[in-house]
């Protein structure tokens, strides 16, 4: 008997979830009732390895719960990831002087002789950084921020798929 298959060996919480799972599947093609369920559920939910596991379906037939790939418990902490990564120093300089741009502009129109229609040329830069970049292009950091805060807070952030 290997090591990743001995009994004494830690389960997992998605060890866990196959387990409930295969007892799900038995459950509905009635192999098991709700009653009896119930019961292995709570075992499955107290079992701490996995020959604890496997006592709940050994009168069962397939499907059995999969287990992981045993992880070390230790991994490299991550790197943090950078609100302006994904972000061009070009769209980074744009998008930081539109908005005094736009100041700047207004001031002059109040305060010269220039007209209504100068405000047209901040406009314009706008929708050509729109055009080269897409949408929201001057707010593409708060978005990716947004992003990086939302996969942090739903435990997403640096797993790996599989």
């Amino acid at each position: 008997m290997n090591e990743a298959s001995s009994p004494q060996l830690r389960i997992s919480d998605q060890d866990r979830e196959s387990a409930l799972a295969a007892l799900g599947d038995h459950l509905t093609v009635g192999r098991i009732d709700i009653d009896e369920f119930g019961e292995r559920s709570a075992k499955v939910t107290a079992a701490k390895t996995r020959g604890e596991l496997s006592e709940v379906f050994l009168d069962l037939p397939e499907p059995h719960p999969v287990f992981d790939k045993p992880q070390a418990a230790v991994s490299e902490p991550e790197k943090p990831m950078t609100p302006w990564a994904g972000i061009s120093p070009m769209q980074r300089v744009m998008g930081a002087l539109l908005p005094i741009l736009f100041i700047a502009t207004i001031a002059l129109i109040v305060t010269t002789d220039l007209t209504w229609w100068f405000i047209l040329v901040p406009i314009g830069i706008s929708a050509v950084g729109e055009g080269i970049w897409g949408k929201g292009w001057d707010n593409a950091h708060k978005k990716l921020a947004k992003q990086h805060r939302r996969e942090l807070r739903h435990g997403r952030h640096g797993e790996l798929e599989s």
